[in-house]
């Protein structure tokens, strides 16, 4: 918990909508989610901790100090409005750092992604921060050994210099003595920005910075589709119309003669130039086959063109399969070739780790909390051209990111470490159809995708879930700093 820089804690009662609304536009959350879900009982860092302790689980959570919050917490309005730290701001930021290290943060995480900005548009406070901010929070992270820090950028879809950004956290890197990972998605249209990074990546680890990047083994996939957030005619006034309806009215509108036409005419005046919800040339019908990785002939354009029909006129009539429960597929990133073969040689080089997915976030476009059976399955048995071993991949997921974050106790079966397990039915495993819960404070709704082949799911040699159904047992606890390997 708290990666990217945003969090819940450090927080004075003040702020607390200002940090509900900064996680709103960031994550993708609903407000009204976090409002009345959040119980809001503590201010300090270390409350929290105490807080989320208190809370049963079925799995063990780490959380690592944000930066948006720490920075509000000490300057304010002046944090919101970007404004650089003062030497007494760093000097308060570098202790709160200390504090939330002494009560079991595993790190410090922050965001210069510009891509992360509040609900109104505006960038987050951990944008205002400079090189020496930053170098100061690293050093009260320090403090205490075998901390970590983790950063989003935007490198792969920014026109932002990338030495000079790579220049800035080898020195945070450097000055501190700690390691880092950054998170990167490479935009479509720059496939070969992975290999530049880890180039300068390799200079920076000469000069002895330990810094790995985070990537995901497919692409950073929006979905679309009348329950979700968005579809390709969100933009259409009519649609907007009849989108206030509950669910089931909202459906039989859509399916009139006239509706349909007319979002067809209104979609069909808005012009050549393909915004994402209209590329549809790089948009796919998700259907029983569930394929996150299709050809680009697969596509709704080329599906169009093969029919005689309007590419709208095809996502309309496939969104409306399923009772209007089907799902579009935009693999936004890192799939510049139609395919995933520059993510294999990224998640294959020794400075990367798997990682990165947005598992309880933008709860009603990306679905990567189906990420794991994702690389387990496609992977592994069922891609079409190269594949990776069961083997390497578990070890990816396990203990080779546990390691990167100072948890030396998990991750492997042997006597004396953590009994964390997964038993698996691997020739029977799969995804299902992605559905939507409203089952979040607030009436909120998210979208699952929940998974078949998992025969049990072992916490500390606890069974929290059995043939793919939890059972109610709560073994899990909260980390309190790195965990060392048993003697």
């Amino acid at each position: 918990m708290g990666n990217c820089g945003v969090g819940f804690a450090p927080c004075r009662p003040t702020d607390r909508d200002e940090l509900i609304r900064l996680m709103e536009g960031v994550e993708d959350i609903p407000g009204a989610v976090m409002a009345e879900g959040l119980p809001w009982n503590w201010e300090t860092f270390p409350d929290y901790m105490d807080a989320i302790e208190s809370v049963p689980h079925d799995i063990d959570l780490a959380v690592m100090l944000a930066h948006s919050p720490l920075r509000v917490y000490v300057m304010g309005q002046r944090a919101i409005e970007l404004d650089a730290a003062t030497p007494e701001d760093m000097e308060a930021m570098s202790a709160l750092a200390a504090d939330a290290m002494r009560a079991g943060a595993l790190g410090f995480s922050s965001s210069r992604s510009t891509a992360h900005r509040t609900k109104s548009g505006e960038g987050i406070p951990s944008h205002g921060a400079l090189e020496e901010e930053l170098s100061r929070i690293a050093a009260g992270v320090a403090t205490y050994e075998d901390r970590i820090l983790e950063f989003a950028t935007d490198f792969g879809y920014s026109d932002k210099n990338v030495p000079a950004e790579i220049g800035i956290l080898k020195r945070v890197v450097q000055t501190s003595g700690l390691p880092m990972s950054l998170s990167i998605a490479l935009a479509n249209d720059r496939p070969t920005l992975g290999k530049e990074i880890i180039g300068e990546l390799d200079a920076a680890m000469a000069d002895g910075a330990s810094i790995k990047l985070q990537v995901l083994g497919r692409a950073v996939g929006v979905h679309l589709g009348h329950e979700l957030s968005l579809s390709p005619f969100s933009a259409m006034p009519t649609y907007q119309k009849v989108s206030q309806l509950p669910f089931e009215e909202k459906i039989a509108e859509l399916r009139k003669a006239e509706v349909r036409q007319k979002i067809l005419d209104e979609a069909s005046g808005m012009g050549d130039a393909p915004g994402m919800l209209t590329n549809f040339a790089n948009m796919f019908a998700l259907d029983d086959a569930l394929c996150y990785e299709p050809s680009t002939d697969q596509s709704i354009a080329a599906r169009a063109k093969a029919a005689g029909k309007t590419s709208e006129e095809v996502a309309y009539d496939f969104l409306m399969q399923r009772d209007g429960r089907a799902v579009l597929y935009i693999p936004l990133t890192s799939y510049a070739e139609g395919n995933l073969d520059e993510m294999l040689a990224l998640m294959q080089h020794d400075r990367t780790l798997i990682g990165l997915g947005d598992g309880g976030a933008h709860v009603g476009m990306i679905n990567d909390a189906a990420y794991p059976t994702f690389m387990l399955t496609h992977w592994t048995r069922d891609r079409q051209g190269p594949q990776l071993s069961l083997a390497w991949i578990i070890k990816a997921m396990t203990s080779q990111s546990a390691r990167a974050v100072g948890l030396h106790d998990r991750g492997v079966l042997k006597p004396g470490y953590k009994a964390d397990v997964n038993v698996i039915d691997y020739d029977n495993m799969r995804l299902l159809y992605p559905d939507v819960l409203y089952d979040l404070p607030a009436g909120g709704k998210r979208m699952v995708q929940r998974a078949r082949g998992y025969a049990a799911t072992l916490v500390d040699g606890s069974i929290i879930a059995l043939n793919d159904e939890p059972t109610g047992a709560t073994p899990g606890r909260l980390i309190r700093g790195p965990q060392p390997a048993p003697a």
